[in-house]
């Protein structure tokens, strides 16, 4: 997973421009891990099969079968600062999570998948849903 400090839209440009497909998980006012697994499941569009649990999300990253076929795919979060500071415990174990799919998506060598934290917002515009995107 990358921290970049800058707004997302110029990796978002640079992997449409390849081919890639790109992917937001906004956790703009997410309160709870059963609300973060709930947007990275929208945001990826999982299958009705998702369990809403680590494990689930887990094997969704490795799948993504359900994805128009693509050289990539790169996911991007934003404002996800404020979960990662409320929710620490939680926060680590998604890193986790993404970190291990990463990884496999590197052994695998077939295909390529991407996380990239987007600059978060002032506090204020990720506190409530919906918020506007960086």
């Amino acid at each position: 997973m990358t921290l970049d400090p800058r707004p997302p839209g110029p990796a978002l440009a640079a992997a449409e421009e390849a081919g890639w497909t790109t992917l937001r998980v906004d956790l703009a006012g997410v309160h709870g891990k059963a609300e973060l697994l709930r947007r990275w499941g929208a945001a990826l569009s999982v299958p009705r099969w998702f369990g809403g649990n680590w494990d689930a999300l887990g094997d969704a990253l490795i799948d993504l079968s359900w994805l128009p076929p693509a050289p990539g795919r790169l996911v991007v979060v934003t404002c996800w600062q404020p979960y990662a500071d409320a929710w620490p415990g939680e926060w680590q174990t998604l890193r986790e999570v993404v970190e291990e799919a990463l990884q496999w998506w590197r052994d695998a060598g077939d295909g390529a998948l991407d996380v990239l934290l987007a600059q978060t917002p002032p506090p204020d515009e990720c506190a409530r849903p919906g918020s506007p995107r960086p």
